[in-house]
């Protein structure tokens, strides 16, 4: 995850911007900078690879300021570059940024055409250049800043400094967290606790949709209308060597909440959103010889696989199959010439997985595999990596790295398409858009954790849940009844919607709350008329649908989880949300360790 950090300060700051970046090198990064204003006007620094490489060129040219801002960069729009590095900066303002802009396009064609020249890839450019535009016209700062707010379309958070100004710093967030802290006549900015780490110990955590205003002594907060608000200011005891549950209750609250970030630094891994295409670098075989892809993965990650595959055969037209890692080599798998083994990760250091993929090697299939960790075994030992981008995951039970593994391989499945001919350049082009739209959908899914948490009591006082979902979302009904079971200790399971009927039906009564998983889509209308049989048998039902969708079902709406209307593409990442705040919410109220469940850890390193 980038990494931001500014500071508003009494002193000289270019020292401390940098050990604060050197705290955010945990999240990952391939490129950092700084900005300061000098002498008046803004300066900068950046450099591509790690902050040796930006120590080293401060050493030979050196930054001298009392404000500045800073940044760790894990390369989305733009590959890894000093042009593509953070901060940017237009006539009059300089700007860092964590997420993804989903209308940068659009902005960046009506800048171009009223005069504006880029220097970088990236969507974060044109950030600075609309809000110089404003600044440039005569509107005052805090103006300006919330009328480009109100262009920007996606999940972001922001720092922004102004040509001139030595004691006036913002930030936003919207999707993306962000901090602020206080000591001393400072005013501090970062993208968590741990950023202002020996800085301050008083910060405030922005809300969704907040902005702040700094003014090195005080700071100011306003909403997304733009009208003044106050968020408690609180102490913080985290430390620089520490990992910050922020404002959360638990990590995994945090992780879920991490999601519309991470899945969008991981989608622009993959994703050129200029060209409105997918690229996947130094791919190291051809989709179009491949004559079979074999998905291999352990609990979560198997899900993952399991929606992968029906991807896979719609967008690709590969035949695939998917295998759980600890029985696959012993089944003695007939192996395809010229197929592909991929293999999904966490840790990228699961005993079983490592073990079939030494297998797979041995059987002379091309092995490729999905982690996020970049240094594991299994990334050193496959053919080709294909990273996460998820950060640290702290919580055992995998929240942020069952998403980015999907955003890698909706990614992949689109890619491998196009490559075979079975996806052009019209369709390639309204798929890229899907996928960019996603962190913006998953952030309005959170929105929606207090209806979430209505439910949670009811399921804690049962003895079983049953899941039901039709086509990729019965896979992420398997993830829900995981979930559950990993954290709240009640027994769950999922099912084919379809297969209800087929022994499962038995199990109904009023004591069994069935989920039912159900964007408006081409299967809709089949997961619902099973629902139907559900209800019709006693069942008591909480229906995970778009707004369009519950209303279609009067008589359920009471017991409704309303999500935001997305392509099918998308709805397993976007009804990730809501599965997983079910879960966690439930085993707060059962008082159990979120954290930590009983029995499990978060890497199983044995057989």
């Amino acid at each position: 995850m980038c990494g931001i950090i500014g500071i508003v300060g009494l002193r000289p700051v270019a020292g401390r911007l940098m050990d604060a970046l050197r705290r955010l090198e945990y999240r990952g990064y391939d490129s950092a900078g700084i900005a300061l204003i000098q002498d008046g006007r803004i300066a900068r620094r950046r450099a591509s690879g790690k902050l040796d490489q930006l120590d080293a060129l401060l050493a030979r040219d050196p930054l001298d300021g009392l404000i500045g801002i800073g940044h760790t960069r894990w390369a989305t729009h733009g590959e890894p570059s000093t042009a593509n590095a953070h901060p940017h900066i237009g006539r009059h303002v300089a700007v860092v940024h964590n997420g993804i802009i989903e209308n940068f396009k659009a902005l960046r064609e009506e800048l171009i055409a009223a005069g504006h020249q880029f220097t970088s890839e990236t969507d974060t450019e044109v950030i600075a250049h609309l809000l110089s535009d404003h600044l440039a016209a005569g509107i005052e700062p805090r103006l300006a800043v919330k009328q480009t707010l109100d262009r920007l379309e996606g999940a972001f958070a922001l720092a922004i400094l102004i040509d001139g100004k030595d004691r006036l710093m913002y930030g936003a967030r919207r999707g993306s967290p962000l901090v602020v802290g206080l000591a001393d006549g400072e005013c501090f900015l970062g993208s968590d606790a741990i950023a202002l780490a020996g800085l301050c110990n008083r910060i405030c955590y922005l809300e969704e949709g907040d902005w702040a205003e700094l003014h090195g002594d005080h700071f100011a907060l306003f909403d997304a209308a733009g009208d003044p608000v106050e968020r408690p200011l609180v102490h913080s005891s985290v430390s620089g060597v520490m990992v910050d549950k922020g404002n959360h209750r638990h990590f995994m609250l945090k992780e879920i909440y991490e999601q519309p970030t991470v899945v969008g630094q991981t989608l622009g891994s993959y994703l050129d959103p200029l060209a409105e295409t997918v690229t996947v670098p130094g791919l190291c075989f051809d989709p179009k010889a491949l004559s079979r892809i074999t998905l291999i993965a352990c609990g979560t990650s198997y899900y993952a696989a399991m929606i992968a595959q029906y991807w896979l055969e719609h967008y690709a037209k590969i035949p695939v199959t998917v295998d759980i890692a600890s029985e696959f080599r012993y089944r003695q798998p007939v192996m395809t010439r010229g197929g592909l083994s991929l293999f999904i990760s966490q840790s990228g250091e699961t005993a079983d997985t490592l073990a079939a993929l030494r297998h797979c090697k041995a059987e002379g299939q091309i092995t490729a595999t999905i982690v996020n960790v970049a240094q594991s075994t299994m990334a050193r030992e496959a053919d080709m990596v294909f990273p996460t981008h998820a950060g640290p995951e702290i919580g055992v039970a995998s929240t942020k790295a069952f998403t980015c593994q999907l955003a890698v391989l909706a990614a992949l499945s689109i890619a491998f398409g196009v490559a075979r001919g079975h996806i052009d350049q019209t369709e390639q082009a309204a798929l890229v858009r899907v996928l960019n739209e996603i962190p913006s959908r998953m952030s309005e899914a959170l929105q929606a954790e207090q209806q979430v948490a209505s439910h949670a009591a009811d399921l804690s006082r049962a003895r079983d849940v049953l899941y039901l979902g039709r086509g990729a979302d019965y896979p992420l009904a398997l993830e829900g009844a995981l979930k559950l079971k990993e954290i709240s200790y009640i027994h769950a399971e999922g099912y084919a919607a379809g297969e209800i009927k087929h022994g499962p039906i038995a199990l109904i009564d009023p004591n069994v709350p069935v989920i039912v998983i159900a964007p408006k889509g081409p299967l809709f209308e089949k997961t619902i008329s099973n629902m139907e049989e559900v209800i019709a048998r006693g069942g008591k039902v909480i229906l995970m649908s778009c707004k369009e969708g519950i209303a279609s079902q009067g008589r359920t709406a009471g017991n409704s989880i309303e999500m935001p209307a997305v392509h099918p593409l998308a709805s397993p990442l976007v009804y990730a949300i809501p599965v997983q705040l079910l879960a966690y919410h439930t085993a707060v109220l059962k008082g159990t360790d979120v954290d930590q469940p009983r029995n499990l850890a978060k890497s199983v390193t044995v057989e």
